[in-house]
């Protein structure tokens, strides 16, 4: 690192420092935001206390040109092992709310996590939210990836999503219409920060609706590893017919390994960190099942986690 270099990186420093002390800190370990347990530092690490706090930050970061990075829940982030440059940005507790605002339609903090989501539904009578109860993570991320299972996804329950554009610093409500799904995607630009969304559930007998996440509850602890440190299912689906697992398992994938790196036998799209893995070794993991199905099957599996670093 050059002179000018050092002293343009200790300004920084200074006005970040200064302004946010209470919020910001630097080098932080990442691997403790991750549910792979791996990854290595941020250069910056900010918790937003609210919406006016959030917007105050990203000011200052957009004057000294400094990239930021939005944080969820980690449930499908591999952070690289030589972390991340710039602001990893976390939503404080202020974004982690349920409310109910019409007899069918409940407002949700993009930092909620989506059991509880599910949970503050079924306690107000409102079903069809169930599948939320097995989504690990929270709700800003589920919108951004139009996360789903057992047949229902976002895209079927959003009504109106709140964001914030980090560039720009404009806010704006975009109505699900005007939102493209595709299976665990959207066209939602990476430059939008969600802060909170509207969704509609189905009035209905809350012991029915109990009775319903129970099942779906207890159908995930029979298909997939728990207790584990995973980011879930590695790769997605190519169609209903054909499974990520599916093809993996035809490829004849099940016990490759890494490092620690590994797979669950259990569920092979669900990778592993056996305890000391490092974010290189699932990484390498999972080109090495990529390459190997596509020489077995012609199908080029696509990314469902998110790999994020240098």
């Amino acid at each position: 690192m050059d002179v000018t270099t050092k002293v343009f990186v200790m300004i920084i420093d200074s006005i970040l420092i200064n302004k946010f002390k209470n919020n910001l800190n630097q080098s932080v370990n990442l691997s403790n935001y991750s549910w792979f347990n791996l990854g290595g530092k941020a250069e910056y690490f900010f918790k937003a206390n609210n919406l006016i706090h959030l917007e105050e930050f990203l000011k200052e970061t957009k004057k000294i040109n400094l990239k930021t990075t939005i944080l969820g829940a980690g449930s499908n982030t591999l952070f690289r092992d030589n972390g991340v440059k710039g602001a990893v940005i976390k939503l404080g507790k202020n974004f982690s709310y349920t409310k109910l605002i019409d007899k069918n339609i409940i407002e949700v903090g993009a930092a909620t996590l989506d059991r509880k989501v599910a949970n503050f539904a079924k306690d107000n009578n409102l079903g069809n939210l169930e599948f939320l109860s097995c989504i690990p993570g929270s709700f800003g991320g589920s919108i951004m990836m139009n996360s789903g299972c057992y047949d229902n996804d976002i895209s079927k329950i959003l009504v109106s999503v709140n964001v914030i554009d980090k560039n720009k610093l404009l806010k704006k409500e975009i109505k699900k219409e005007n939102i493209k799904f595709s299976y665990r995607g959207t066209d939602l630009s990476e430059d939008l920060i969600i802060i909170s969304a509207k969704i509609k559930g189905n009035i209905g007998k809350k012991n029915e609706i109990e009775k319903k996440q129970t099942e779906l509850i207890e159908r995930k602890k029979m298909s997939q590893p728990s207790q584990i440190k995973t980011c879930g299912s590695t790769f997605k689906n190519i169609s209903k017919d054909k499974k990520a697992w599916m093809l993996i398992k035809e490829a004849g994938c099940e016990n490759f390994k890494e490092g620690d790196a590994m797979i669950s036998q259990k569920h092979c799209n669900f990778f592993i960190n056996g305890g000391k893995a490092k974010s290189s070794d699932i990484e390498t993991l999972i080109k090495r099942v990529k390459k190997k199905v596509y020489e077995k099957t012609g199908v080029n599996l696509q990314l469902e986690i998110k790999i994020i670093g240098e």
